[in-house]
């Protein structure tokens, strides 16, 4: 069968729909796979054998998951085929010979295994003796063939030009002196050749010693040049590193929250690693191949000149040295997404072993998590390993190729001087030509290498910059949202989590948010009180229907919206930074009345001003610890800090101990005055003198009504709070 086509995944949670991209490219259909992993219901997790399966139907496929023997697989199944191997990853069963099978891992690449080998990979259970998995059998339908390729698009090479060409002038600089230090360069050769054939022939000292001067005033004047050049390289390449770096961050704060929903933090941080490597590579690589290439045309047609016999052994070397380097490109890709998904997951997993270090002591379970650190690092180990005998064999083969063209110049160059057909001092020229030579052709052989990884981290890339941002190009932005704190409405508002076979997190929520009053929210764990906060902030699209007042949700820009909005999430994030600017966060410069205030609300002063630097204090993962109650102040202090129109607690005052929440509880109730308030709460005390109290029971509101009203009537609100009224009976 023709050659199997292979995509390699991009992330560690990608197996799935890169799979499906394989077989569809396999049938004759490229596809985007951002539109797959959509289609599948991409999560952290990955996807489902179901997800992959609508994936797989909204492009025309016809597919069924089946669980079978390996007898009934090989005899039954249309191939390719998705299978579930060792039951947390995916790959395509490309075809099965006699007592062999072809896989497609997207992790690992095209690869034969021996059926006993598959076996024990694949089964989950024994039918009879035979082993048994799960598999998903796919055929294409004709509305498969009805579809079109997915437009290519996104980052190239092309892209990075405009970061060199914003230096323009610096370039020409550097052109200047690759021209000025090619030149001098050029000149050592003749010079080589007249010590030899004229001063020492003639025996004529002072001519030498002129020669000798000369050699010294080039050599000065190159170095002069190589260090101004050098000290623009270095100009250039931070530059450009600043703002490839700095236009990716920008691009990652425009993406919607589903993005880092989806995303491991190794995966994220792996992929601002790879910006490294393009900046080296443009920098590094490109303007030294640059001056490369300048030096081999210059020296190339000097050689020619010279002799044209050893010019020609010189480039069939050149030429299979480089071939030889190629032939390794391929093995070399593999091995760096391989390392890719190794590094992710070695640097997420550092993360955790030293955040979770108070739960690991606690549990006694440093031996079993070092054990799985260790586990990474010995994969780590043996992709290094076989980087290392990669290299190696690369090495070894260029080394002979290449000296062996160096060996072969130097006899045929000594045998024409023997001849009478060149001087000594012509051979020694075309020795140091040779020597110049050997350089360019290193460093073009580099180029290529860079090239590819370059390439390959563009590839990872170019998944974030495709991903539409969360500011959509149609929405239209109001300057205001008409009058302060405007009444929430919402109409059929339905969300479900991605994920194929989730069922919705809220169902059919009609609901009015009164202007200038306080609505609670309360229901069991797991109810959709947070997801329906969350979409009131626009951290998902909806849905349904919101309106804030008599606009429609959609047609304001989320950046207005939240500029409105004072939060406090259950989850919330205290930055390594001051005080101050944790409070003030995404103020540049806070305003102290406006602390001191956002502080005695919040009831957290007298805490900072025992601090030893007052507000200038460092608090955070690299500052002084703080307590979760003290933590929730600080996030209370920086919704209030915001004198916002509209405020959304979410479990706001769950971690402080009842005088605190008594006295915050108080501050916060003169501070709601006029404001629209919507608080997530299990606690009574922090509920019971809301205006509305809703009620939610798995993703559906079963009632709304006050306090009294709804203990009257003894429904789910009694049963959630009732401990708490002593009213049990």
């Amino acid at each position: 069968m023709p050659q199997f086509p292979f995509y390699q995944q991009l992330d560690q949670m990608d197996c799935g729909p890169t799979c499906l991209r394989m077989i569809a490219k396999h049938y004759g259909l490229s596809l985007n796979i951002q539109r797959l992993r959509d289609a599948s219901g991409f999560s952290r997790e990955g996807v489902s054998l179901l997800g992959i399966a609508e994936a797989a139907e909204s492009v025309g496929f016809r597919t069924i998951a089946v669980k079978v023997t390996i007898d009934k697989l090989i005899k039954d199944a249309p191939f390719p085929c998705i299978i579930h191997w060792q039951q947390n990853h995916f790959v395509v069963l490309v075809e099965v010979q006699k007592n062999a099978v072809l896989l497609a891992d997207p992790a690992k690449g095209l690869r034969k295994m021996p059926k006993d080998d598959f076996c024990e990979h694949w089964a989950t259970t024994q039918e009879d003796g035979q082993p048994v998995g799960v598999a998903l059998l796919l055929e294409p339908t004709p509305a498969f063939y009805e579809q079109e390729d997915d437009k290519k698009q996104g980052l190239d090479f092309s892209y990075l030009l405009k970061y060199l060409w914003s230096y323009k002038k610096l370039l020409v600089q550097l052109a200047i002196g690759l021209l000025v230090g090619s030149g001098l360069q050029l000149v050592f050769p003749f010079l080589t050749q007249s010590i030899v054939d004229v001063g020492i022939q003639t025996r004529n000292l002072n001519f030498i010693y002129v020669m000798l001067a000369a050699q010294l005033m080039l050599f000065a004047s190159r170095t002069v040049v190589e260090f101004i050049r050098s000290w623009i390289l270095l100009h250039i390449s931070i530059r450009i590193n600043l703002s490839i770096l700095s236009d990716f961050l920008i691009k990652l704060m425009k993406l919607p929250m589903s993005f880092f929903d989806t995303k491991m933090f190794g995966d994220i941080m792996q992929r601002i690693g790879d910006h490294s490597r393009i900046e080296q590579f443009m920098t590094g690589q490109t303007l030294n191949t640059l001056f490369s290439m300048v030096n081999l045309l210059i020296f190339g047609c000097v050689l020619a000149l010279y002799s044209f016999p050893i010019f020609s052994i010189f480039m069939i070397g050149s030429v299979l040295y480089a071939c030889w380097v190629v032939l390794f490109l391929k093995e070399r890709r593999k091995l760096d997404f391989k390392m890719f998904d190794v590094a992710a997951k070695n640097q997420g997993s550092l993360v955790q072993l030293i955040q979770g270090m108070q739960e690991i002591k606690l549990a006694n379970a440093e031996h079993l998590k070092r054990w799985e650190w260790e586990r990474i690092q010995t994969r780590m180990f043996q992709f290094q390993t076989k980087g290392l005998a990669l290299n190696q064999y690369q090495q070894a083969g260029a080394f002979f190729l290449n000296e062996g063209k160096n060996i072969l110049i130097t006899f045929f160059s000594a045998k024409a001087v023997v001849d009478g057909q060149l001087t000594l001092g012509t051979m020694l020229a075309i020795q140091y030509i040779i020597g110049q030579l050997n350089a360019p052709i290193e460093s073009l052989i580099q180029f290529v290498q860079a090239a590819q990884s370059a390439k390959i981290s563009l590839e990872r890339l170019n998944e974030i910059h495709e991903l539409e941002d969360e500011e959509k190009k149609e929405t239209l932005a109001y300057k205001n949202v008409g009058e302060k704190g405007a009444s929430i409405s919402l109409k059929n508002i339905s969300f479900t989590y991605p994920g194929a076979g989730n069922e919705p997190v809220l169902k059919n929520i009609h609901l009015s948010i009164p202007k200038g009053k306080i609505t609670a929210i309360v229901g069991m764990s797991g109810s959709g009180k947070t997801t329906l906060l969350k979409l009131l902030l626009k951290f998902y699209d909806i849905k349904g229907e919101i309106k804030i007042g008599n606009a429609p949700f959609d047609s304001f820009r989320a950046r207005d919206w939240r500029s409105k909005c004072g939060v406090v999430m259950q989850d919330g994030f205290i930055f390594s930074d001051s005080v101050a600017r944790n409070i003030a966060l995404g103020d540049e410069q806070p305003n102290l009345e406006k602390l001191y205030h956002a502080c005695e609300v919040a009831n957290i002063l007298p805490f900072i001003e025992s601090l030893p630097l007052g507000f200038n204090t460092k608090i955070g993962s690299e500052g002084n610890g703080i307590s979760q109650g003290q933590k929730q102040r600080l996030l209370i202090a920086r919704a209030v800090y915001k004198d916002p129109e509209y405020l959304f607690f979410d479990e706001a005052t769950n971690a402080l101990d009842a005088n605190n929440e008594k006295k915050i509880l108080e501050n916060l109730d003169e501070f709601f005055n006029g404001r629209t308030v919507i608080v997530v709460a299990h606690r009574l005390s922090t509920v019971k003198n809301a205006d509305q109290i809703v009620v939610l029971h798995n993703g559906e509101i079963t009632e709304i009504g006050t306090h009294e009203s709804l203990t009257i009537k003894r429904g789910e609100y009694f049963n959630l709070v009732k401990n708490q009224l002593e009213l049990g009976n």
